[in-house]
C-alpha cells in the first residue's frame, strides 16, 4: 500500500502561499488538499476556482480538490479544466453520488466520496466500485483546527472490508485533527492518506512535513 501526505492549504498563510506549498513539497508531501466551501453545505466560505488555477500554475503536486458544496455536479468540469487531479464530493451533498463519480472518471480524473462524522460507512457501500478514494471526516466539515473524533476511525476497517467485497481499490484518507501525536493511530486504523493542515502549515512547514513523512515512510517500509 502506498502512503500519502496531502497538505491542506486551508491552514496555510495565503500571503505566502507559493512559499508554503514549496516548503511542504520539499518536506516530501506529494499532494495538496484543496477545500472548497460554499457557506451552504458547511457554514464557512473558503476559496474556489481562481485560487485553484493559480495553485496549478505554481506546482506539479497532485491536487486533491475536496468539494464541500451542494450540488457539486454543477462545477465538476470547471474544476477539472482548472487543474484538479482528483475531485472528492460529499455523499451528503450529492443528489446522485454514483452519477457524479462516473462524471469525474469520464473526465479522466480520480473520483472520491467524503463522509461526515454522522454518516455510517454502510451508506456508501454501493458507491465504492465507482470510487478511487474515500475521505473519512473526523471533525465536522467546515472549519480547520478542530480536534479529532477518534470514534470515526472505526469506519475505516468497515470500508476496507467493503473494498474486498466490491473489488475496489481505495485510498482511504482521514481529514480532521490529525497531528504528529495521533497519526500512528490513524494509520493503525487502516488509512493510507493523511490530510493535515494546521499540523503542517505553521512556524516551520518544511520541518513538520518531514516529520510526517518519516512516519509514513516507516509504515510503508513495514509492509
Amino acid at each position: 500500500m502506498k502512503y500519502h501526505l496531502s497538505s491542506s492549504i486551508l491552514a496555510a498563510d495565503f500571503m505566502e502561499l507559493g512559499k508554503e506549498i514549496g516548503a511542504t513539497k520539499r518536506g516530501g508531501a506529494d499532494r495538496i488538499h484543496f477545500d472548497v466551501m460554499d457557506g451552504v453545505f458547511v457554514p464557512s466560505i473558503s476559496f474556489g476556482m481562481t485560487i485553484l488555477e493559480s495553485v496549478r500554475k505554481g506546482t506539479d503536486l497532485f491536487l486533491d480538490v475536496h468539494l464541500m458544496i451542494v450540488e457539486p455536479e454543477r462545477y465538476i468540469e470547471e474544476f477539472v479544466k482548472l487543474g484538479a487531479d482528483s475531485l472528492t464530493v460529499h455523499y451528503e451533498a450529492a443528489k446522485d453520488p454514483i452519477a457524479v463519480l462516473k462524471s469525474i472518471r469520464s473526465l479522466g480524473k480520480k473520483a472520491g466520496l467524503a463522509i461526515s462524522p454522522k454518516t455510517p460507512p454502510e451508506a456508501i457501500k454501493e458507491c465504492l466500485p465507482y470510487c478511487d478514494g474515500v475521505i473519512v471526516m473526523t471533525v465536522e466539515p467546515g472549519f480547520g483546527g478542530q480536534k479529532i473524533m477518534p470514534d470515526c476511525l472505526a469506519k475505516i476497517a468497515v470500508l476496507r472490508e467493503y473494498e474486498k467485497e466490491t473489488g475496489s481499490e481505495l485510498d482511504i484518507a482521514v481529514d480532521g485533527g490529525v497531528k504528529l501525536n495521533n497519526v500512528s493511530n490513524v494509520l493503525d486504523a487502516g488509512a493510507n492518506v493523511i490530510i493535515a493542515g494546521s499540523a503542517v502549515f505553521g512556524q516551520d512547514t518544511e520541518t513538520d512535513t518531514v516529520k510526517f513523512m518519516e512516519i509514513l515512510k516507516k509504515r510503508e517500509a513495514m509492509q
